[in-house]
């Protein structure tokens, strides 16, 4: 007996996969994901292990600093200029998203953009005020102690927008940003 002969899958009915293109590079995704364990990590122990939250801020610091050459010199969608817009521009797409008609990106949305310089310059800023702490001239000083903990808590409030927005543009968009900074992969139709 002889089988029968196959039909291509479209042929068949079956759904074909969107393609897929690559749009965050491996440095950007685990940058990204080091950067939030580091900071977990630091703010864990920030009262209880002074010299591994030190090691921990000295490691966010390193990874800033190398996010900003990378921001320079990466490829298309990790360098600042493919996703951080001027603020009219930012507002136009928070308008949109608001009435529902923001159009896709394929890399950074302009809002995702600013919330990514605010993270980087919160956290550049919570490196720079903790060891400020560790020298002479602020050693046990509770005022800079206090724009540490203000300057983290600032951050702390980002992080549920940031969060918020990935899964609004998540939802809005069809499309899941998690997965995406995992894999660095995205649909390249809309």
């Amino acid at each position: 007996m002889m089988p029968a002969p196959r039909l291509p899958a479209a042929a068949a009915g079956a759904q074909c996969a969107p393609a897929m293109v690559m749009v965050w590079d491996p440095f950007v995704r685990i940058f990204h994901w080091s950067l939030v364990a580091a900071f977990v990590a630091a703010f864990v122990t920030g009262d209880w292990l002074d010299r591994l939250h030190e090691a921990l801020g000295y490691a966010i610091a390193a990874l800033i600093a190398a996010r900003l050459v990378w921001g320079l010199i990466g490829p298309r969608r990790a360098r600042f200029a493919d996703f951080v817009k001027p603020p009219a521009q930012v507002l136009a797409y928070l308008r949109a998203a608001l009435a529902g008609r923001a159009g896709r990106c394929l890399g950074h949305n302009p809002a995702g953009g600013l919330m990514i310089v605010a993270l980087l310059v919160m956290l550049a800023l919570s490196c720079l005020s903790g060891w400020l702490m560790t020298t002479a001239a602020f050693w046990g000083s509770a005022i800079m102690a206090e724009v540490h903990e203000g300057v983290v808590a600032l951050t702390l409030l980002l992080i549920p927008l940031h969060v918020a927005g990935v899964v609004f543009s998540s939802l809005a968009h069809k499309e899941n940003l998690v997965r995406a900074m995992l894999t660095g992969k995205k649909r390249a139709a809309a």
